[in-house]
């Protein structure tokens, strides 16, 4: 008891916490400066070469964490453009600053305007403008390059992101269907930091899962982790979300939430982040089936998600999501026993490569469409040349 306590404190406690956890950063803030561009020479009409621009490349293997310690001073500067001289009129261009990022970076400037994001490897961004070179325009005098302060958000990018409150048994079942080694205790809070595991099956297919951190009510108004854990949750396919088949109370403060109300209350807090979350195909997995009483409790908990409505008057007020999650699939599974695991891996797998299907044949509808409107707006074109009165 004394060793879960001192844990349980590192967890409450912010410096100690800073400590063990430091290492997992999300979110880091930036200064990039393009090159100025070269000089240009005015008795011979010389271009001077074009400042060199600040990009960011996303590599796999990189954090934000080894970029902010490779990088203490946290500012990139590419080079200026050459000079126009008698022996090269036109300046060279100056050497571009090229900065590795992590895969899944979201790139915002200072005042929270979208630059763009970096989703897979290799992906490229310019984030910073070289400067022009001095021409006959502008009395051939450069420009500087541009320069700002940006900001990057770490979002993850999975198959599958795992959504409940602490304890639900997330850790545990991550660490069995992947290999993943997430921190494991009978606490609260286990998940400070998201874990990327790989569910591995026999023909050798992959699917990702994020274990992500707990939340807790009002985590939309970002109380315990809940910013850090919700914006994860934006980048994953689809969402599992975890319940214990026992219900849920927090701390002795907080009251008990039965299964029941667990989903609804999880369900509101994704709605009020964000409503689009939403509509990404879910699943839920009941987890500890092995507990007594846990097959009455799972009967009761099949009758209320069949029909929510009936039974959404337990729940404050304010916690009533205004739609209820449609599950593609509802499992029963024991993260300690091992019950059920197989068939939740199976399922996961069906309902991905079901989304797949569908979002191919979505984009081969859209472009179908496009393609019929293009044309069909070539022969309207057509159309009209023909009935115009032809010049004499």
């Amino acid at each position: 008891q004394r060793a879960v306590r001192r844990k349980y404190s590192m967890v409450c406690g912010t410096r100690i916490l800073l400590r063990k956890y430091g290492n997992f950063m999300d979110n880091l803030r930036l200064y990039v400066k393009g090159g100025a561009g070269g000089m240009g020479f005015p008795r011979l009409g010389g271009q001077g070469g074009k400042g060199g621009d600040v990009w960011f490349v996303a590599k796999d293997g990189v954090t934000l964490k080894k970029l902010k310690d490779k990088y203490p001073q946290k500012r990139f500067t590419a080079g200026p453009g050459g000079n126009s001289s008698v022996r090269a009129l036109k300046g060279e261009k100056g050497q571009d600053c090229e900065v590795l990022v992590p895969v899944g970076i979201f790139v915002t400037s200072d005042d929270g305007k979208k630059i763009g994001e970096l989703n897979k490897i290799g992906d490229r961004m310019r984030v910073a403008g070289g400067g022009h070179g001095g021409n006959y325009m502008t009395d051939f005098l450069p420009s500087k390059g541009q320069s700002r302060t940006v900001r990057l958000d770490l979002k993850l990018v999975a198959d599958v992101g795992l959504v409940g409150f602490p304890n639900a048994g997330k850790s545990s079942l991550l660490n069995i269907v992947s290999h993943a080694k997430p921190e494991i205790a009978e606490y609260p809070f286990t998940t400070l930091r998201p874990y990327l595991g790989k569910v591995m099956y026999a023909d050798h297919r992959q699917i990702s899962i994020a274990d992500l951190p707990g939340l807790i009510e009002g985590a939309h108004l970002n109380k315990g982790m809940g910013h850090q854990f919700l914006k994860h949750i934006e980048r994953t396919k689809q969402l599992l979300f975890m319940v214990d088949i026992s219900g849920f109370q927090l701390s002795v403060k907080n009251p008990f939430r039965t299964a029941f109300e667990t989903v609804q209350l999880l369900t509101k807090e994704l709605e009020l982040y964000k409503e689009e979350l939403l509509k990404k195909p879910a699943l839920l997995a009941v987890n500890k089936m092995d507990l007594p009483n846990s097959e009455r409790k799972w009967e009761e908990l099949m009758v209320q998600l069949e029909n929510p409505k009936d039974f959404l008057h337990l729940l404050p007020e304010k916690m009533i999501p205004e739609k209820t999650i449609q599950f593609k699939y509802v499992l029963p599974i024991s993260a300690a026993t091992g019950k059920g695991i197989e068939e939740l891996k199976n399922y996961i797998r069906k309902s991905v490569e079901e989304q797949a299907d569908f979002d191919d044949k979505e984009f081969h509808q859209a472009k179908l469409r496009r393609l019929q409107a293009t044309a069909s707006d070539s022969w309207i074109e057509k159309f009209v040349l023909q009935q115009m009165p032809k010049e004499t």
